[in-house]
């Protein structure tokens, strides 16, 4: 089990993001869940309103799709935390996280050009380091967003952040 400081973040490994392009990363979600004391994982939903609708009119994931189960075991104790936009970084997940004292987050899951970076830049942004665990991301829409993605956020949050 990892240092008590650190913590799993399991981006929307979902039933409508899992494709050819994603589908090899769930045996390594299912297995980090042991690596660490601190598990969550986020679900996306695509509620009534929301800009993916209005903006890219994107109506996926709606708020009754199968699409929104996630697409793999959660542990006992896996804490599941419910989305709308692309970050689950806000105002209630940085007091769970200081309060437990973590400082150091390892992130996971899909879309790695989409909400696993924002998930990783919000992190950064607010003083926990964010560890992007590159052999368990991926795109649904193919390895060269996932590989531009990576290519970004070795700027962003650092190469170094990126194993």
């Amino acid at each position: 089990m990892e240092n008590s400081h650190k913590a799993l973040l399991i981006v929307d490994v979902q039933v409508g993001f899992i494709n050819d392009a994603t589908r090899h990363i769930l045996p390594k979600v299912e297995a980090l869940q042991k690596q660490y004391r601190h598990v969550y994982a986020t679900r996306f939903v695509n509620i009534e309103g929301s800009p993916y609708r209005k903006l890219l009119d994107w109506h996926r994931f709606g708020e009754r799709s199968a699409d929104v189960a996630l697409a793999f075991q959660p542990f006992d104790g896996v804490v599941i935390i419910d989305k709308n936009i692309y970050t689950c970084v806000n105002a209630d997940f940085l007091e769970d996280l200081r309060g437990k004292g973590i400082d150091e987050v390892a992130i996971c899951g899909i879309d790695t050009d989409a909400c696993v970076s924002a998930c990783a830049v919000d992190l950064f942004e607010n003083g926990i380091k964010p560890v992007l665990l590159s052999d368990a991301c991926a795109s649904h829409a193919g390895a060269e967003f996932h590989e531009a993605a990576l290519r970004i956020l070795g700027r962003l949050i650092g190469k170094r952040q990126i194993v």
